[in-house]
């Protein structure tokens, strides 16, 4: 599954181009007339509603932000964990960098191509430390150390 694309957060102040942020149904959305707090979208305005319906994750009272979802941002999708991908590494010699393709999974089940890379220092802690956890398999299946 691959990351939807991020809506446009609303503009700040007259001077900005983006498009205010529209809220769908199942969304999270933070109202910041309500000192930040989360919700899910519930009700959208429109069919004798003039105002969006939120709940708070996890259940509790029901609240209304108005229509022109100017107190709605969007709340974006945390990081999980990061996998490396299959694909080979990169070493750029004039800047000393080394980088490894990763994948960023996001809690809402998207996921994103990224690199990870690495100083001089950082490969060599690095070296050591997957050196290790290679060790710590290798003890835990009973082999050698």
């Amino acid at each position: 599954m691959t990351r939807r694309g991020t809506p446009h957060l609303p503009s700040q102040g007259a001077s900005g181009t983006a498009a205010p942020f529209s809220p769908r149904l199942g969304d999270l959305a933070r109202d910041t007339s309500k000192e930040g707090e989360i919700g899910v979208v519930v009700a959208l305005p429109g069919e004798g509603r003039n105002t969006y319906h939120l709940v708070p994750p996890g259940g509790g009272d029901k609240w209304s932000a108005p229509n022109d979802g100017k107190t709605l941002t969007p709340v974006q999708p945390q990081v999980t964990h990061i996998t490396p991908q299959k694909r080979d590494v990169t070493y750029d010699s004039r800047a000393e960098r080394g980088g490894l393709p990763v994948t960023v999974h996001y809690d809402d089940g998207g996921t994103a191509e990224s690199l990870l890379v690495f100083d001089p220092s950082q490969l060599e802690l690095y070296y050591y430390q997957v050196g290790r956890i290679i060790e710590l398999r290798d003890k835990a299946r009973g082999g050698k150390v």
